[in-house]
């Protein structure tokens, strides 16, 4: 099995667009929310673990005057983020860095700062919960006031039931694209992923700072909205 970068999922970088979809219930939806949630108003957003550029291009074909800055640890799926956004006309208004989480966490890496939203998607879970808090703390400090983060992620299921629930949701789901779970998990490539528990997730959240503004029977993108005009504190939402 071929070694990848983490995050590529799949051992060619070709198939990833198409095999996440196949792998992962319902996620063209979950990036659609992502983007919905994103206010059209806002000027300058962060994309962490841009991947192959799908929640960048959603952003941007929403938000037609915002700025979106992408950073992603792996080149190969950089190249195939930067053709897409190319393709799209958007280059002008998306920059790409190649490089790690830690390393921005740790202020080792240069990025523009202060963004009026930051978005990640099936990216975090890769970290250590030790990287995790620092890239929270690193966040929060880089949003501006009212800002929002919004994190689209895996966790760790938090009994046997359920992560038995969840497999057999992935493989009826994998059955609906006509595939299976077994199919699409042949072009894995190997990387290591380090989740947690979604009530892990939430208390770093909340020790860095962050304070939670969505409930379950709102509409995320109103919920947002609204709040990055009248918050003076960073918000996340998930």
């Amino acid at each position: 099995m071929k070694e990848i970068f983490q995050g590529e999922v799949f051992a060619d970088t070709a198939n990833f667009d198409s095999g996440i979809r196949q792998l992962m219930p319902r996620y063209e939806e979950i990036l659609d929310v992502l983007a919905r949630c994103t206010p059209p108003s806002a000027q300058r957003i962060l994309d962490l673990g841009c991947g192959t550029g799908e929640t960048s291009f959603k952003i941007l074909d929403r938000c037609r005057n915002a700025e979106v800055i992408a950073l992603d640890y792996s080149p190969r799926m950089l190249a195939f983020a930067r053709a897409k956004i190319e393709e799209a006309g958007y280059s002008n208004r998306w920059k790409a860095y190649e490089g790690d989480f830690g390393d921005w966490a740790n202020d080792n890496l240069s990025l523009p700062e202060q963004f009026d939203v930051c978005v990640s998607s099936f990216a975090i879970h890769h970290l250590t919960d030790e990287m995790k808090l620092k890239l929270f703390q690193r966040i929060r400090k880089s949003l501006n006031p009212g800002g929002v983060f919004w994190n689209a992620d895996l966790v760790l299921p938090e009994s046997p039931a359920l992560k038995q629930v969840y497999q057999e949701r992935q493989e009826d789901w994998a059955q609906s694209q006509r595939t299976t779970l077994a199919a699409v998990r042949a072009k894995f490539g190997t990387s290591i992923s380090e989740g947690s528990v979604q009530d892990k997730r939430l208390e770093k959240l909340t020790r860095v700072g962050f304070h939670q503004n969505y409930h379950s029977h709102q509409k995320p993108h109103e919920s947002i909205s609204a709040n990055l005009r009248k918050l003076s504190n960073p918000i996340w939402i998930g």
